[in-house]
């Protein structure tokens, strides 16, 4: 009787700690408009344009966040080759940078786009841009990521 009393309060004390460990998170701010990524950034020296840096054949992706009919669009276009993927939708700050999150709907691939890229992400994904410093960032998806330096438009 004693065993299986000590057992339950162990079970007991064990359920209660597992929220306290596991991974706290800041609540994700999810934005749709430029007006509203502005104000989510809170930095008017981030770029809106970013260029390759690590690219191993010369012909650096440029990523560029614009606003088409009244929503956020990120293109990835391949210097001398075209667009290589444009996506509509949302942009999510979380606690480790930026997601561009989007469904198989939401993007859409340009000649430049492998069938690779287009296997991996064509029922949808998500990137994530990571601020490296003021002028670098990191942009990452599945099986992919590179260097990107912030360019003046």
């Amino acid at each position: 009787m004693i065993h299986s009393f000590f057992r339950f309060c162990v079970c007991f004390l064990l359920a209660l700690c597992l929220p306290l460990s596991s991974q706290a998170q800041t609540p994700e701010k999810c934005v749709s408009k430029m007006v509203d990524l502005k104000a989510l950034l809170n930095d008017p020296t981030f770029s809106m344009n970013w260029e390759e840096t690590t690219m191993d054949d010369g012909k650096p992706l440029v990523v560029e966040i614009t606003e088409k009919d009244k929503i956020l669009s990120v293109a990835f276009t391949k210097t001398a080759k075209g667009l290589w993927a444009e996506i509509v939708g949302e942009i999510c700050q979380t606690d480790k940078g930026l997601e561009i999150r989007f469904t198989g709907e939401q993007i859409h691939f340009g000649p430049a786009a492998s069938w690779v890229l287009r296997y991996a992400l064509g029922n949808g994904g998500k990137f994530t841009l990571t601020k490296i410093n003021e002028k670098q960032m990191l942009v990452a998806t599945t099986g992919w990521s590179g260097t990107f330096a912030a360019v003046k438009k």
